[in-house]
């Protein structure tokens, strides 16, 4: 065993999936430490160390397990990354000569405030597809703790400085192999990660004093340089019940090879789906979790300047992402507006056969999502089964919102009657009947915006013969 990194470029695709995990929530906008919810922060990928023990609902491993279908000569590589929280506060500089710390400290471009900061650490290793058959390899690792002090100019004055502190990191990387009955050659891989920092909560530390000495947005990239692995969420059928069994604790791990390889996987302590991707359309990092760069950009670049000074000063990779949001031209801002993937209108004048990512069926010139490009569905006169009978536009129904998918506005209509307008098919071929309510003093206008209550099939009923405009059915009558 040694540490190594793996075949060139055989990670690469997987970091930039890894960049954003690893920083997914680091500071939130509107970037400011100031800001409530910058300071209730890393949320996933914790591990706190032992002592800060169980009953606080965060745990000091992670485990990974998937299959693998390795050649008899394979090398894994494993690369660990994490954030390690580096505290910093801010001293102004005394007349006296001496420091003394502040709450912040103002600068011309920037306010200097007190900030966890989170600094990337690796750990990288590589071992014998055949070494691990003969049993479990253990990789400890240590990161001492650090003090950096960094002046802090006014121009040619010096106006205070930044002390930097990181407390002491011990951890392991264990990785095991046991081989899978079947057809092929394959192994269920194990891989934990502990953190064994030895430190003991003292009365009154609360999450705060754990989190100097955790690991921070931890995940696992995987690879291997001979062989493939297999989706832990789309395994091939002879390999279903092995995936079944595999034990994922705080780790997701997904198929992250380049160009749809099967060579790498990333363990990550979010839910992504197999070869995830960066948006093309995304300008750059804004860290904020589950972003939307649209929102976001338009509302970074509605800031004041101080508010901007403010969130410079908070950190670097902050005031990054405010002068990105500032930079944006309109032509980017547009294309953040949305993108469809996958369809596209057939070209006037070009068949669908030269246009392979075209709507198949669809008439050139007309938007795929327009109804009337489809020729094979018709809103006004398509008719579905609804407890056996056909219903279609003209039809009364009695609505019936179930539990599963509906809201309260919905809820206080169970048992209207209603009169079905279109039925129409989304993109993922599930039916929807576009209805108006009977009685509804608005239908007409409505009617006229094209805006309509949609209801599926088994959430509704066919209305009586006779049935009242706006009453309740039978079962639903005082």
């Amino acid at each position: 065993m040694k540490a190594a990194a793996p075949a060139a470029g055989s990670f690469e695709a997987a970091r930039q999936i890894a960049d954003a995990v690893l920083l997914e929530g680091y500071v939130l906008y509107p970037y400011r430490a100031s800001a409530a919810k910058n300071r209730v922060r890393w949320q996933w990928g914790v591990l706190v160390p032992p002592g800060w023990g169980e009953d606080s609902g965060e745990h000091c491993d992670q485990r990974t397990e998937c299959l693998l279908e390795p050649r008899r000569d394979a090398t894994l590589f494993a690369e660990l990354r994490f954030l390690r929280v580096q505290r910093r506060t801010v001293e102004r500089l005394r007349e006296d000569g001496g420091h003394e710390e502040v709450a912040a400290l103002e600068l011309p471009d920037r306010v200097l405030t007190a900030w966890d900061e989170g600094v990337e650490e690796r750990v990288e290793l590589s071992v014998s597809v055949a070494e691990l058959e003969n049993g479990p390899v253990s990789v400890p690792f240590h990161r001492p703790g650090r003090t950096e002090i960094e002046s802090v100019r006014d121009g040619e004055r010096v106006a205070g400085r930044t002390v930097r502190r990181c407390a002491p990191l011990d951890g392991t990387v264990r990785l095991m192999l046991a081989e899978i009955p079947g057809p092929y050659r394959a192994f269920r891989l194990t891989a934990v990660v502990e953190n064994n920092t030895d430190w003991t909560a003292l009365p009154g530390d609360g999450r705060e004093a754990a989190l100097a000495h955790a690991l921070v947005s931890t995940h696992l990239l995987l690879g291997l340089d001979a062989g493939s692995f297999v989706s832990m969420t789309d395994p091939p059928q002879w390999a279903a019940e092995e995936v079944a069994r595999c034990t994922n604790l705080r780790a997701w791990p997904v198929l992250a090879g380049a160009d749809g390889r099967a060579d790498v996987v990333l363990s990550s302590p979010i839910i992504l789906e197999d070869h995830p991707q960066v948006a093309p359309e995304s300008p750059g990092a804004l860290y904020d979790g589950l972003e939307i760069d649209e929102i976001l950009a338009l509302r970074t670049a509605t800031l004041t300047e101080q508010e901007k000074r403010e969130a410079r000063g908070t950190d670097e990779r902050a005031g990054a992402a405010v002068d990105l949001a500032d930079s944006l031209p309109p032509e980017v801002l547009e294309r953040l507006h949305g993108a469809v993937r996958g369809l596209r209108e057939v070209t006037a004048g070009r068949s669908a056969a030269a246009d392979p990512d075209a709507v198949p069926g669809a008439v050139p010139g007309v938007p795929w999502w327009d109804p009337g490009g489809d020729p094979g569905v018709d809103p006004a006169r398509d008719r579905v089964m609804v407890d056996g009978r056909p219903v279609g536009a003209g039809d009364r129904v009695v609505l019936r919102p179930g539990l599963r998918r509906t809201d309260a506005q919905d809820l206080f209509l169970r048992g209207r009657t209603a009169l079905v307008e279109a039925v129409l098919h989304d993109v993922d071929g599930a039916v929807h009947l576009a209805v108006t309510v009977d009685g509804d003093p608005g239908a007409d206008l409505w009617r006229a915006q094209g805006r309509f209550l949609y209801f599926q099939p088994d959430e509704l009923s066919p209305a009586g013969e006779g049935a009242a405009a706006g009453a309740p059915s039978a079962e639903e009558a005082p």
